[in-house]
């Protein structure tokens, strides 16, 4: 015997016939916008990380590693150096316009003319600091013809001062003239025997051979061991060319303590009627100073 179905049971089997297709396209359309969603999210975050990437390496200097502290401070030393360099040289230009006219200038004798040194740095060394003299000369002080340079165009001259052993001629006085006569940079006090209780003298003793040796408007002393922006020290002392006299660095007065079993000994200190100089890394005079 055979059942046959009626109309109502055929309607609904066309009808989910028909939904079973369109179900299929919308799960596919919803698919397929779902995966142009997570696409998008994920070409949008691997902009950001490369955008981040980029940032991170120009705050830091480009790529390279991130800067010390030290080197910090050494740019912001840098930078306020050249504001005062730039400040000078606006002042030095303001005062050569209302007709000002230093004193560095050609001085002529006879048929020959020459330039008055601007300033005469003496560099204090001792026997057995030839890696200082070297590191000196490796960071600021010029070498073989550009020294000569310097001297010329500048009329910055710079020397390295020593005295001569106790034991005149030994190996430390050897070793001295034979780095002299491979670089041509040192003034050698023959009348000083070098020795570290001597200091003063040998800076007395330095002072009055530079004054008698070179005819220049400043004369300074500095340790081996001071990096020196020569082209800072030029443009002040350019402001000072119209003052009387002029001096930078340390100066006591008041009372000496010379006892060695003093609290507050001062064995680099010496007493003068006038102020006096104790041990100081740096000091400049002008030529008008006396070095008696």
């Amino acid at each position: 015997m055979q059942i046959r179905e009626g109309p109502r049971r055929q309607a609904q089997s066309s009808a989910g016939a028909m939904r079973s297709p369109m179900s299929a396209m919308m799960l596919a359309m919803f698919a397929t916008m779902a995966s142009f969603y997570v696409a998008g999210r994920l070409w949008q975050d691997a902009q950001n990380r490369v955008y981040l990437i980029k940032e991170l390496d120009r705050r830091t200097g480009q790529g390279r590693s991130t800067i010390s502290v030290d080197d910090t401070l050494k740019v912001v030393a840098c930078r306020q150096q050249g504001k005062r360099l730039t400040s000078l040289e606006m002042e030095l230009a303001a005062a050569k316009n209302d007709g000002f006219v230093g004193k560095y200038t050609s001085e002529t004798n006879g048929t020959h003319s020459r330039k008055k040194p601007l300033i005469v740095i003496g560099i204090m060394t001792s026997f057995g600091r030839k890696n200082y003299r070297d590191a000196v000369r490796k960071s600021w002080l010029p070498t073989g013809s550009m020294l000569k340079k310097l001297e010329d165009e500048k009329g910055i001259v710079v020397r390295f001062i020593v005295g001569r052993s106790a034991n005149r001629g030994d190996s430390f006085d050897r070793e001295i003239d034979d780095e002299n006569r491979s670089t041509n940079d040192f003034l050698i006090l023959d009348d000083h025997i070098e020795s570290d209780e001597e200091l003063p003298k040998k800076t007395k003793s330095y002072f009055a051979n530079a004054a008698e040796t070179f005819d220049a408007v400043f004369y300074a002393k500095v340790n081996d061991d001071i990096y020196i922006n020569v082209d800072t020290l030029s443009a002040m002392l350019e402001t000072h060319w119209d003052k009387p006299r002029v001096y930078i660095g340390c100066m006591k007065s008041g009372e000496v303590f010379s006892e060695a079993t003093h609290k507050w000994y001062e064995p680099d200190c010496r007493r003068q009627r006038k102020p006096m100089e104790c041990k100081c890394s740096w000091s400049l005079f002008m030529q008008t100073f006396s070095f008696v």
